[in-house]
């Protein structure tokens, strides 16, 4: 192969992209690998009932935007439920029940407009264009899917609810999910009753769908992430640039240091275009903002479904023990994961 056919590995450091809350909101659709979902295609686990029964529940709810059958002659009947349906449901479950799937699938039943985004693209649009804007920008949406809403920020988690109740009161419908993992049951859990709480008014509008069951990939996180040498990393990485695959190598320091610099909600554009990750001399991190964006930047690369190839520290070993009994512990368990799956080829063709 000649040197001009070799693929020159990129520094995720090098790059810083820049995106408007106009682009933002183009970007409000499923990850490209729920863009086909679909109820038919979700498949339940029989030992689990209640993902059967969020399946039917949903079409139902789905059901509410088809137009209704004539009941006779130049007539048509009322839609049932038209005035008792609740305009919200929240899908509430373990991570790899299929959670994200069904959101997307409800969406993509959906007329538009309509949006779909984790929680941390709405209330970026709205640091974008600020409230008002993005109260312009949703208003007269069909439905708005929220994956992943978080309790974290008790200021975002209120300036949402406000948003959605707006929203919800201009006819718009409402479709979210929790990131709880399936050992978190108790303390610390993201239950629908700290969901319904924390939204207050919202709390009446919306129908708690549980999805119970085991990570769909069941794979033992205990087994880890799997980590390389340096000298294999750096052969890897040749020989895929060889290949003609694009390749970013980054040291692992640098890029944490890098993603303080960039706009969570712009993570995607760090990565647009690449075939696999490369991150060296990866370490334990003991500091909450840069493990927070990390999960974030991970998140995006899941979606992208990027492999990941990393030296040092396996990547799911990176929290310390402190962030992993504090309050983001869902969060950083779900990173866990995905990172296992992402450094160990099992890159799934739906998540949560």
């Amino acid at each position: 192969m000649t040197e001009a056919a070799i693929a020159r590995p990129t520094h995720l450091t090098e790059i810083s992209p820049r995106i408007s809350g106009t682009a933002m909101a183009k970007e409000l659709v499923p990850p490209p690998q729920f863009a086909h979902a679909s109820f038919e295609s979700y498949r339940p686990d029989r030992d689990y009932p209640s993902q059967a029964a969020a399946v039917a529940e949903l079409k139902e709810f789905a059901a509410s935007w088809q137009p209704a059958r004539p009941s006779g002659l130049f007539s048509w009947a009322r839609r049932r439920g038209d005035d008792d349906r609740l305009p919200g449901v929240y899908l509430d479950g373990g991570f790899g029940v299929g959670k994200t799937h069904l959101l997307a699938a409800l969406w993509h039943a959906a007329p538009g407009p309509k949006f779909y985004g984790t929680f941390i693209e709405y209330t970026a649009i709205v640091g974008a264009l600020g409230y008002a804007g993005a109260v312009t920008l949703l208003t007269g949406s069909t439905l708005i899917c929220i994956d992943e809403f978080e309790l974290d920020d008790p200021g975002d988690t209120m300036m949402m609810t406000r948003m959605l109740g707006e929203l919800v009161a201009s006819g718009t419908r409402v479709a979210a999910t929790s990131n709880t993992p399936p050992n978190a049951l108790g303390e610390g859990r993201f239950a629908a009753a700290d969901f319904l709480r924390e939204i207050q008014a919202l709390s009446s509008n919306f129908t708690t769908i549980r999805i119970d069951g085991l990570d769909y990939r069941r794979r033992d996180t205990e087994s880890g992430a799997h980590a390389v040498g340096d000298d294999e990393l750096n052969r890897t990485v040749a020989a895929l640039a060889e290949r003609g695959e694009r390749v970013s190598t980054d040291a692992f320091a640098s890029l944490i240091a890098h993603l303080a610099s960039v706009h969570p909600a712009a993570y995607a554009g760090l990565i647009t275009g690449l075939d696999v990750i490369a991150l060296s001399d990866v370490t334990v991190l003991h500091d909450q903002t840069d493990a927070l964006r990390l999960v974030a930047f991970i998140d995006r690369v899941y979606d992208a479904e990027i492999p990941l190839i990393a030296s040092g520290t396996p990547l799911s070993d990176i929290f310390d023990a402190e962030m992993l009994q504090g309050g983001y512990r869902k969060k950083y368990l779900r990173a866990v994961s995905r990172m296992i799956a992402l450094t160990n080829g099992e890159i799934p063709p739906h998540d949560s």
